[in-house]
């Protein structure tokens, strides 16, 4: 069973922990990219990006299957050659900005929420993330994986009680909604950008011996990506227009529906969201940095991990302190949109999807050959 769920799940609900929260788990990225096309476009905008993610992570999770690439370097190495490096470039820009965003978020969290400065939100923040690193991928995986499962649970659980109070709202919303134009473009743009996170998913990708289940666990893993999205959407709907100014829509949410217990439950949940994404992001750059090691036959040391997440935490914190979420998000995410579908999807989606086409052939080729006596 366990297997199993390795070779299936486990990808794409890793994947889903590392994406959901950079801004997806406060819902700014959800106003962000979907709702400016309206509600109805919005939701098409979202089943777009399902789609995208489902075939790409196939092709993806297969070519890492092919190559035996579990870390980002090993990756891009066999899919770009020397261009490797572009990608390189792009996720730490990437990493910085996400991490820019969760600091910013938890400290906002602690503020509105908990009434506490929003040092002391930032500083538990890089506390855990620096003690999961630390011990490395099998907690990691089991820790994402458990929480993937909770927040199913949770987003259930508030949409459940946002359609029961809310739902002749929602349901006016969409009903009086036209698709706005360019939702197609929005969904492939979220997509793509938040297909960055590939590289946080190589390491589980070990248990993956055959292309099938390769191939299935990534068309399973974009519909478990974006299911806790859509799910969230309908509870945002709720509350259109107004929750487009708001900078954690999520927290609004909670306070509306007015029950202290739950947006306890929901906000602890929240920054674990939060958490967890920049320990998927920070892992891969550790898997990065170890296979480095491996390479020049040394063995990184395990301070190193912690070290070096920290470091770079650090550096994001500080800058967030100078720039809001709402920014954050406007600004960033869209140029570093476009280029990674320029140096991650374009390629993957033509030159990996070539390179399996022609194993398969080769091997095919291989095993009608006739045997020489």
């Amino acid at each position: 069973m366990l297997s199993w769920f390795q070779r299936y799940l486990m990808p794409g609900l890793v994947f889903e922990s590392v994406v959901i929260g950079g801004g997806y788990a406060t819902g700014r990225e959800i106003v962000e990219f979907f709702l400016k096309y309206g509600p109805m476009g919005g939701l098409f905008g979202m089943l777009a990006t399902l789609v995208v993610w489902g075939i790409v992570l196939a092709v993806s999770f297969e070519f890492a299957r092919m190559t035996r690439s579990y870390d980002y370097r090993a990756f891009f190495k066999h899919l770009l050659g020397p261009g490797w490096v572009l990608f390189e470039v792009l996720y730490y820009a990437t990493l910085v900005l996400v991490l820019w965003v969760i600091g910013a978020a938890c400290g906002a969290l602690f503020e509105g929420s908990f009434g506490l400065p929003g040092l002391y939100g930032t500083g538990l923040m890089m506390c855990m993330i620096g003690l999961f690193v630390y011990f490395g991928s099998s907690l990691i995986e089991r820790a994402l994986s458990l929480w993937a499962i909770l927040l199913y649970v949770l987003y259930g659980t508030l949409v459940f009680w946002c359609v029961t109070r809310y739902g002749d709202v929602i349901a006016n919303n969409l009903a009086h909604s036209r698709p706005g134009h360019g939702w197609i473009v929005g969904g492939i743009a979220y997509a793509g950008y938040n297909l960055a996170s590939v590289p946080t998913v190589l390491f589980c990708l070990r248990h993956v011996t055959r292309r099938r289940e390769a191939v299935l666990a990534g068309l399973i893993g974009g519909p478990a990506a974006i299911l806790p999205g859509i799910l969230f959407y309908f509870c945002v709907l709720a509350f259109y227009p107004a929750i487009q100014q708001q900078a954690i829509p999520s927290v609004y949410i909670i306070q509306r529906l007015g029950s202290p217990a739950f947006a306890l439950i929901f906000q602890i949940a929240l920054f674990g969201t939060l958490v967890k994404t920049g320990i998927g992001l920070l892992h891969a750059l550790n898997e990065r940095l170890a296979n480095a090691f491996v390479e020049r036959q040394r063995r990184m040391p395990r301070l190193v991990r912690p070290l070096a997440s920290l470091g770079i935490l650090t550096f994001s914190v500080v800058l967030a302190e100078r720039v809001g979420v709402v920014d954050l998000i406007a600004r960033g995410y869209g140029t570093i949109t476009y280029a990674f579908l320029l140096v991650f999807v374009l390629p993957i989606m033509t030159i990996g999807l070539w390179r399996i086409v022609a194993n398969t052939l080769h091997q095919k080729n291989v095993r009608t050959a006739p045997t020489t006596l």
